[in-house]
Protein backbone atom coordinates (compact mmCIF):
# COMPACT_ATOMS: atom_id res chain seq x y z
CA UNK A 1 0.00 0.00 0.00
CA UNK A 2 0.83 3.28 -0.79
CA UNK A 3 0.64 6.32 1.74
CA UNK A 4 2.46 9.37 0.41
CA UNK A 5 2.52 12.65 3.01
CA UNK A 6 0.31 14.33 1.35
CA UNK A 7 -1.83 13.70 -1.88
CA UNK A 8 -2.53 17.26 -3.17
CA UNK A 9 -4.52 15.33 -6.21
CA UNK A 10 -6.82 13.64 -3.83
CA UNK A 11 -8.28 17.20 -2.70
CA UNK A 12 -7.99 18.39 -6.06
CA UNK A 13 -10.76 15.65 -7.14
CA UNK A 14 -13.28 16.89 -4.65
CA UNK A 15 -13.05 20.49 -6.18
CA UNK A 16 -11.57 20.39 -9.87
CA UNK A 17 -14.77 21.91 -11.22
CA UNK A 18 -15.08 24.82 -9.31
CA UNK A 19 -11.29 25.24 -9.31
CA UNK A 20 -11.12 25.42 -13.30
CA UNK A 21 -14.13 28.06 -13.73
CA UNK A 22 -11.95 30.29 -11.05
CA UNK A 23 -8.68 29.93 -13.18
CA UNK A 24 -10.56 30.24 -16.66
CA UNK A 25 -12.48 33.56 -15.24
CA UNK A 26 -9.10 34.94 -13.84
CA UNK A 27 -7.44 34.38 -17.14
CA UNK A 28 -10.21 36.09 -19.05
CA UNK A 29 -10.47 38.90 -17.12
CA UNK A 30 -6.68 40.15 -18.18
CA UNK A 31 -6.38 40.83 -13.93
CA UNK A 32 -3.38 38.64 -12.98
CA UNK A 33 -1.87 41.00 -9.77
CA UNK A 34 -4.07 41.97 -6.97
CA UNK A 35 -7.45 42.93 -8.14
CA UNK A 36 -11.16 42.52 -6.99
CA UNK A 37 -9.67 38.62 -6.46
CA UNK A 38 -7.19 39.27 -3.82
CA UNK A 39 -9.47 41.86 -2.39
CA UNK A 40 -12.37 39.49 -2.05
CA UNK A 41 -9.72 36.82 -0.37
CA UNK A 42 -8.22 39.64 2.25
CA UNK A 43 -11.50 40.57 3.59
CA UNK A 44 -12.81 37.03 4.24
CA UNK A 45 -9.07 35.46 5.45
CA UNK A 46 -9.47 38.65 7.70
CA UNK A 47 -13.07 37.79 8.94
CA UNK A 48 -12.04 33.83 9.35
CA UNK A 49 -9.14 35.23 11.49
CA UNK A 50 -11.12 37.84 13.76
CA UNK A 51 -9.31 40.36 12.32
CA UNK A 52 -9.73 43.49 10.60
CA UNK A 53 -7.85 44.01 7.89
CA UNK A 54 -6.41 41.14 5.19
CA UNK A 55 -2.93 41.92 2.86
CA UNK A 56 -2.47 39.58 0.62
CA UNK A 57 1.08 39.19 -0.39
CA UNK A 58 3.49 36.84 -2.41
CA UNK A 59 4.61 34.00 0.53
CA UNK A 60 4.22 33.58 4.15
CA UNK A 61 7.72 34.63 4.49
CA UNK A 62 7.10 38.05 2.48
CA UNK A 63 4.14 38.00 4.94
CA UNK A 64 6.94 37.93 8.54
CA UNK A 65 9.49 40.09 6.38
CA UNK A 66 6.83 42.96 5.26
CA UNK A 67 5.24 42.70 8.65
CA UNK A 68 8.80 43.24 10.65
CA UNK A 69 9.69 45.89 7.86
CA UNK A 70 6.51 47.79 9.00
CA UNK A 71 8.18 47.53 12.37
CA UNK A 72 11.03 49.20 10.89
CA UNK A 73 13.13 46.14 12.47
CA UNK A 74 16.84 46.52 11.79
CA UNK A 75 20.23 47.15 12.02
CA UNK A 76 20.48 46.95 16.39
CA UNK A 77 17.19 45.82 16.86
CA UNK A 78 16.60 42.34 18.22
CA UNK A 79 13.65 40.41 17.44
CA UNK A 80 12.94 36.90 19.51
CA UNK A 81 11.43 33.67 18.57
CA UNK A 82 12.49 30.34 18.94
CA UNK A 83 15.07 28.12 17.78
CA UNK A 84 12.52 25.49 16.58
CA UNK A 85 10.21 26.33 12.90
CA UNK A 86 10.91 26.75 9.24
CA UNK A 87 14.16 28.31 8.39
CA UNK A 88 11.38 31.63 7.25
CA UNK A 89 10.74 32.62 11.20
CA UNK A 90 14.71 33.46 11.72
CA UNK A 91 15.99 34.32 7.82
CA UNK A 92 13.48 37.46 7.88
CA UNK A 93 14.88 38.98 10.85
CA UNK A 94 18.53 38.67 9.59
CA UNK A 95 17.84 39.67 6.04
CA UNK A 96 16.38 43.14 7.32
CA UNK A 97 19.99 43.13 10.09
CA UNK A 98 18.14 42.83 13.01
CA UNK A 99 19.73 39.99 15.56
CA UNK A 100 17.41 37.01 16.13
CA UNK A 101 17.64 36.14 20.02
CA UNK A 102 16.04 32.48 20.77
CA UNK A 103 14.10 30.95 23.37
CA UNK A 104 13.40 27.21 23.91
CA UNK A 105 10.36 25.37 22.61
CA UNK A 106 7.60 23.59 25.33
CA UNK A 107 9.19 19.96 25.26
CA UNK A 108 5.23 19.01 24.88
CA UNK A 109 3.58 21.15 22.10
CA UNK A 110 7.10 22.52 20.29
CA UNK A 111 5.13 26.28 20.91
CA UNK A 112 7.26 29.30 22.24
CA UNK A 113 7.79 27.96 26.28
CA UNK A 114 6.37 31.45 27.41
CA UNK A 115 8.42 30.97 30.82
CA UNK A 116 11.55 30.69 28.84
CA UNK A 117 10.35 34.33 27.41
CA UNK A 118 10.08 35.88 30.64
CA UNK A 119 13.54 34.24 31.50
CA UNK A 120 15.04 36.05 28.68
CA UNK A 121 14.06 39.09 29.88
CA UNK A 122 15.23 39.03 33.40
CA UNK A 123 18.72 37.59 32.05
CA UNK A 124 19.16 40.30 28.99
CA UNK A 125 17.47 43.19 31.53
CA UNK A 126 19.96 45.25 30.00
CA UNK A 127 18.88 44.30 26.28
CA UNK A 128 15.46 45.05 26.29
CA UNK A 129 14.98 47.99 25.11
CA UNK A 130 16.11 46.81 21.50
CA UNK A 131 13.52 43.94 21.25
CA UNK A 132 11.58 45.42 18.89
CA UNK A 133 9.44 41.83 18.47
CA UNK A 134 8.36 38.26 19.56
CA UNK A 135 7.46 36.26 16.77
CA UNK A 136 5.98 32.88 18.42
CA UNK A 137 5.21 30.21 15.88
CA UNK A 138 1.71 27.92 16.14
CA UNK A 139 3.68 25.38 14.79
CA UNK A 140 2.19 22.15 13.18
CA UNK A 141 -1.42 24.04 13.98
CA UNK A 142 -2.05 24.53 17.05
CA UNK A 143 -1.49 27.88 18.70
CA UNK A 144 0.90 28.84 21.44
CA UNK A 145 0.08 29.61 24.80
CA UNK A 146 -0.44 33.29 23.72
CA UNK A 147 -1.78 34.92 26.98
CA UNK A 148 1.54 34.86 29.17
CA UNK A 149 3.34 35.60 25.62
CA UNK A 150 1.20 38.72 25.30
CA UNK A 151 1.55 39.50 28.58
CA UNK A 152 5.35 39.89 28.76
CA UNK A 153 5.40 41.42 25.10
CA UNK A 154 2.87 44.04 26.78
CA UNK A 155 5.22 44.46 29.88
CA UNK A 156 8.04 45.83 27.93
CA UNK A 157 6.26 47.68 25.15
CA UNK A 158 7.10 44.73 22.57
CA UNK A 159 4.53 44.09 19.13
CA UNK A 160 4.07 40.51 18.38
CA UNK A 161 3.85 38.63 15.54
CA UNK A 162 1.90 35.48 15.36
CA UNK A 163 3.85 33.06 12.56
CA UNK A 164 1.11 31.45 11.99
CA UNK A 165 1.50 29.55 8.45
CA UNK A 166 1.23 26.43 9.74
CA UNK A 167 -1.84 27.33 11.49
CA UNK A 168 -5.04 29.16 9.61
CA UNK A 169 -8.23 28.74 11.83
CA UNK A 170 -6.35 27.41 14.86
CA UNK A 171 -8.22 28.63 17.64
CA UNK A 172 -6.63 29.84 21.63
CA UNK A 173 -8.87 29.73 24.49
CA UNK A 174 -7.48 33.03 25.61
CA UNK A 175 -9.00 35.02 29.12
CA UNK A 176 -11.09 37.13 26.67
CA UNK A 177 -12.36 34.39 24.71
CA UNK A 178 -12.00 32.13 21.98
CA UNK A 179 -9.31 33.29 19.57
CA UNK A 180 -8.24 32.70 15.84
CA UNK A 181 -4.48 32.18 15.53
CA UNK A 182 -2.91 35.26 13.57
CA UNK A 183 -5.81 37.61 14.93
CA UNK A 184 -4.31 38.16 18.67
CA UNK A 185 -0.76 40.32 18.33
CA UNK A 186 -0.18 43.45 16.71
CA UNK A 187 -0.09 41.05 12.89
CA UNK A 188 -0.19 37.77 11.90
CA UNK A 189 0.90 35.43 8.66
CA UNK A 190 -0.41 32.84 7.22
CA UNK A 191 1.54 30.93 4.42
CA UNK A 192 -1.06 29.22 1.25
CA UNK A 193 2.16 27.59 0.07
CA UNK A 194 0.46 24.11 -1.57
CA UNK A 195 1.17 21.93 1.34
CA UNK A 196 -0.66 24.23 4.07
CA UNK A 197 -4.38 23.22 5.28
CA UNK A 198 -5.43 26.42 3.32
CA UNK A 199 -2.79 25.96 0.52
CA UNK A 200 -2.85 27.57 -3.64
CA UNK A 201 -1.16 26.09 -6.51
CA UNK A 202 1.71 28.11 -5.94
CA UNK A 203 3.31 30.79 -3.49
CA UNK A 204 1.25 32.96 -2.05
CA UNK A 205 0.80 34.32 1.88
CA UNK A 206 -1.28 37.38 3.88
CA UNK A 207 -1.15 39.12 6.72
CA UNK A 208 -4.05 40.50 8.89
CA UNK A 209 -3.91 43.14 11.27
CA UNK A 210 -6.55 44.80 13.69
CA UNK A 211 -4.44 48.26 13.38
CA UNK A 212 -5.46 50.33 9.90
CA UNK A 213 -2.01 52.28 10.38
CA UNK A 214 -0.11 49.00 9.90
CA UNK A 215 -2.87 47.49 7.33
CA UNK A 216 -2.12 50.72 5.27
CA UNK A 217 1.62 50.64 5.86
CA UNK A 218 1.76 47.06 4.45
CA UNK A 219 -0.35 47.33 1.41
CA UNK A 220 2.17 49.99 0.26
CA UNK A 221 5.27 47.46 1.38
CA UNK A 222 4.31 45.00 -0.86
CA UNK A 223 4.23 47.22 -3.85
CA UNK A 224 7.73 49.00 -3.74
CA UNK A 225 6.07 51.31 -1.16
CA UNK A 226 4.23 52.94 -3.88
CA UNK A 227 1.31 55.71 -3.37
CA UNK A 228 0.30 57.33 -5.65
CA UNK A 229 1.98 54.69 -8.56
CA UNK A 230 5.23 55.74 -9.03
CA UNK A 231 5.74 58.20 -5.93
CA UNK A 232 7.56 56.54 -2.79
CA UNK A 233 7.83 57.85 0.78
CA UNK A 234 8.98 54.52 1.76
CA UNK A 235 11.34 51.42 0.30
CA UNK A 236 9.31 48.49 -0.05
CA UNK A 237 9.75 45.02 -2.33
CA UNK A 238 7.46 43.01 -4.77
CA UNK A 239 5.38 41.30 -2.47
CA UNK A 240 2.18 41.24 -4.40
CA UNK A 241 -0.20 38.59 -4.44
CA UNK A 242 -1.57 37.04 -7.67
CA UNK A 243 -4.99 37.06 -8.45
CA UNK A 244 -4.77 33.56 -9.96
CA UNK A 245 -4.10 31.75 -6.56
CA UNK A 246 -6.48 34.14 -4.70
CA UNK A 247 -9.35 32.86 -6.79
CA UNK A 248 -8.03 29.37 -6.19
CA UNK A 249 -8.05 30.00 -2.38
CA UNK A 250 -11.19 31.53 -2.53
CA UNK A 251 -13.04 28.15 -3.51
CA UNK A 252 -10.96 26.50 -1.33
CA UNK A 253 -11.90 28.49 1.83
CA UNK A 254 -15.85 27.52 2.06
CA UNK A 255 -13.90 23.59 2.58
CA UNK A 256 -11.33 24.45 5.32
CA UNK A 257 -13.41 23.49 8.65
CA UNK A 258 -14.51 20.74 7.28
CA UNK A 259 -11.33 19.33 5.84
CA UNK A 260 -9.86 20.56 9.69
CA UNK A 261 -12.61 18.51 10.81
CA UNK A 262 -11.20 14.85 8.77
CA UNK A 263 -7.60 15.40 9.95
CA UNK A 264 -8.76 16.40 13.28
CA UNK A 265 -10.89 12.66 12.63
CA UNK A 266 -7.48 11.35 11.32
CA UNK A 267 -5.41 12.38 14.61
CA UNK A 268 -8.30 11.08 16.81
CA UNK A 269 -8.04 7.59 15.21
CA UNK A 270 -3.84 7.50 15.52
CA UNK A 271 -4.75 8.51 18.98
CA UNK A 272 -6.33 5.85 19.68
CA UNK A 273 -5.30 2.93 17.60
CA UNK A 274 -1.58 4.09 17.57
CA UNK A 275 -0.34 2.05 21.03
CA UNK A 276 3.53 1.58 21.13
CA UNK A 277 5.91 1.67 23.49
CA UNK A 278 8.67 4.78 23.11
CA UNK A 279 6.06 6.54 20.85
CA UNK A 280 4.72 9.62 22.12
CA UNK A 281 1.81 10.74 20.12
CA UNK A 282 1.02 14.95 19.85
CA UNK A 283 0.04 17.24 22.95
CA UNK A 284 -3.82 18.62 22.94
CA UNK A 285 -2.45 21.43 24.43
CA UNK A 286 -6.46 22.73 24.61
CA UNK A 287 -9.15 20.54 22.79
CA UNK A 288 -8.82 18.58 19.52
CA UNK A 289 -11.19 21.33 17.63
CA UNK A 290 -8.22 23.65 18.38
CA UNK A 291 -5.64 21.93 16.54
CA UNK A 292 -6.08 22.22 12.69
CA UNK A 293 -3.16 19.23 12.69
CA UNK A 294 -1.07 20.72 9.48
CA UNK A 295 1.18 17.97 10.74
CA UNK A 296 0.97 14.81 12.90
CA UNK A 297 4.23 15.06 14.37
CA UNK A 298 5.49 11.88 16.77
CA UNK A 299 7.90 11.61 18.96
CA UNK A 300 10.06 7.98 19.48
CA UNK A 301 12.37 7.51 21.85
CA UNK A 302 14.76 5.88 19.72
CA UNK A 303 15.92 5.03 16.39
CA UNK A 304 14.01 8.05 14.84
CA UNK A 305 15.66 7.79 10.89
CA UNK A 306 15.87 3.95 11.02
CA UNK A 307 12.34 4.67 11.35
CA UNK A 308 11.78 7.05 8.48
CA UNK A 309 13.68 4.71 6.17
CA UNK A 310 11.74 1.56 7.69
CA UNK A 311 8.79 3.12 6.75
CA UNK A 312 10.13 4.18 2.95
CA UNK A 313 10.36 1.05 2.07
CA UNK A 314 7.26 0.34 2.78
CA UNK A 315 5.82 2.99 0.85
CA UNK A 316 4.79 5.27 3.60
CA UNK A 317 5.62 9.12 3.75
CA UNK A 318 7.10 10.92 6.44
CA UNK A 319 9.09 14.20 7.12
CA UNK A 320 11.36 15.19 9.56
CA UNK A 321 9.97 18.84 10.49
CA UNK A 322 12.57 20.25 11.29
CA UNK A 323 16.70 18.61 11.73
CA UNK A 324 18.63 20.94 12.90
CA UNK A 325 17.33 23.93 15.18
CA UNK A 326 18.56 27.22 14.21
CA UNK A 327 20.77 27.78 16.45
CA UNK A 328 23.04 24.75 15.52
CA UNK A 329 22.61 26.12 11.63
CA UNK A 330 26.03 27.28 10.41
CA UNK A 331 24.33 30.78 8.92
CA UNK A 332 23.45 31.79 12.40
CA UNK A 333 27.10 30.62 14.30
CA UNK A 334 28.05 34.09 14.75
CA UNK A 335 25.41 34.86 17.35
CA UNK A 336 27.15 32.75 19.71
CA UNK A 337 24.90 30.03 20.68
CA UNK A 338 26.14 26.31 21.14
CA UNK A 339 24.45 22.58 20.83
CA UNK A 340 23.12 22.49 25.12
CA UNK A 341 21.49 25.62 24.86
CA UNK A 342 18.38 25.18 23.75
CA UNK A 343 17.56 21.35 24.80
CA UNK A 344 13.71 21.02 24.16
CA UNK A 345 14.33 21.80 20.64
CA UNK A 346 17.56 19.71 19.84
CA UNK A 347 15.51 16.88 21.66
CA UNK A 348 12.46 17.22 18.94
CA UNK A 349 15.22 17.68 16.17
CA UNK A 350 16.34 14.42 16.58
CA UNK A 351 13.47 12.34 18.02
CA UNK A 352 10.16 13.92 16.21
CA UNK A 353 8.64 12.45 13.04
CA UNK A 354 5.63 13.81 11.06
CA UNK A 355 2.99 10.92 9.87
CA UNK A 356 0.26 11.35 6.70
CA UNK A 357 -2.70 13.25 8.37
CA UNK A 358 -4.27 15.15 5.02
CA UNK A 359 -7.99 14.57 5.26
CA UNK A 360 -8.26 11.82 2.18
CA UNK A 361 -6.83 9.06 4.30
CA UNK A 362 -9.04 6.09 4.98
CA UNK A 363 -8.67 4.10 7.46
CA UNK A 364 -7.19 1.22 5.68
CA UNK A 365 -4.32 3.71 5.34
CA UNK A 366 -3.98 5.41 8.81
CA UNK A 367 -3.80 1.14 10.03
CA UNK A 368 -1.01 0.24 7.78
CA UNK A 369 0.96 3.26 8.85
CA UNK A 370 0.11 2.42 12.82
CA UNK A 371 0.72 -1.70 11.67
CA UNK A 372 4.20 -0.68 10.20
CA UNK A 373 5.34 1.31 13.43
CA UNK A 374 4.12 -1.36 15.33
CA UNK A 375 6.49 -3.92 13.60
CA UNK A 376 9.58 -1.56 13.07
CA UNK A 377 9.86 -1.34 17.24
CA UNK A 378 8.51 -5.20 17.59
Amino acid sequence: MNVPLLDLKAQLKTIEREVKAAITEVVDSGQYILGAKVEELEKKVAAYAQAAHGIGVSSGTDALLVSLTALDAGPGDIVITTPYSFFATAGVISRLGATPAFVDIDPDTYNMDPEALRAWFDREASKAAKVKAIIPVHLYGQCADMDPILDVAQGFGVAVIEDAAQAVGAQFPSRAGLKKAGGMGAMGCFSFFPSKNLGAMGDGGMVVTNDASLAEKIARLRNHGAKPKYYYAMIGGNFRLDALQAAILLVKLPHLDGWHAKRQANAAYYDAHLQVDGVRKPAIAYDRKSHIYNQYVISVSERRDELQKFLAERGIGTEIYYPVPFHEQECFQHLGYKTGDFPNSEYAAKHTLALPIYPELTDAMKDFVIQEIGAFYG
